[in-house]
């Protein structure tokens, strides 16, 4: 990669960076060229030329949002076996997220699907998709949990994701909304008791 090139490509990460911040605190509908050039030092044309329209500069933060979050989540897990350990380690991994990164920034996910849940177009179904992608993640990790034999054959996949997902946005609520200092412990014991009324019956 020449020196052009790579200056270009830092300078879009640094236009989609403040973009996101500027998501994170105040919506995906704050995002407008001009704010996000006078956070990086840009002209607004200057944004344009690197990024592209507000809609597209919006989806691209939707993107790297879902990117640095997987980075974090997903992808060290899947260094665990599969099953339940990796199950629970993708949970202690969220969790710590949202007490250490979300509980300040905000949740794009989260905050974006309350944000465009009434309205339709290209962002939402960008939204949409990733967060189906992600709780269809954990549903092939809760499927094999049960094909290790770690949890029952009857297992309800769809209803255990989304009480894992509930557990979340519970968190989040806590931490960012109520400054709970406490949040995240409850949550790991919320989610000690889920597994535990998971697993098999002792024969």
């Amino acid at each position: 990669m020449d020196a052009k090139t790579q200056k270009a490509e830092l300078t879009r990460a640094a236009i989609v960076g403040a973009a996101l911040d500027l998501a994170a605190a105040e919506g995906l509908e704050s995002i407008t060229l001009q704010a996000v050039a006078d956070r990086v030092g840009l002209s607004k044309s200057g944004v344009f030329s690197r990024a592209g329209s507000r809609e597209a500069l919006q989806k691209a933060v939707i993107e790297e949002f879902g990117r640095r979050f997987l980075a974090d989540v997903f992808v060290p897990a899947m260094q665990h076996p599969k099953g339940l350990p990796r199950l629970q380690e993708i949970m202690r991994r969220w969790i710590a997220r949202t007490r250490d990164v979300e509980a300040f920034t905000g949740c794009i996910y989260t905050a974006g699907a309350f944000e465009l849940d009434d309205r339709e177009g290209e962002l939402r179904d960008l939204l949409h998709s990733e967060i189906t992608r992600w709780r269809a993640a954990l549903r092939r990790t809760v499927l094999q949990a049960i094909e290790a034999g770690h949890l029952p054959p009857d297992t309800p996949p769809d209803q255990l994701v989304a009480e894992m997902y509930s557990l979340i946005m519970g968190l989040l609520h806590d931490v960012r909304f109520l400054r709970d200092p406490q949040a995240a412990q409850r949550t790991e014991a919320s989610w000690a008791r889920l597994v535990k009324s998971y697993l098999p019956s002792p024969a």
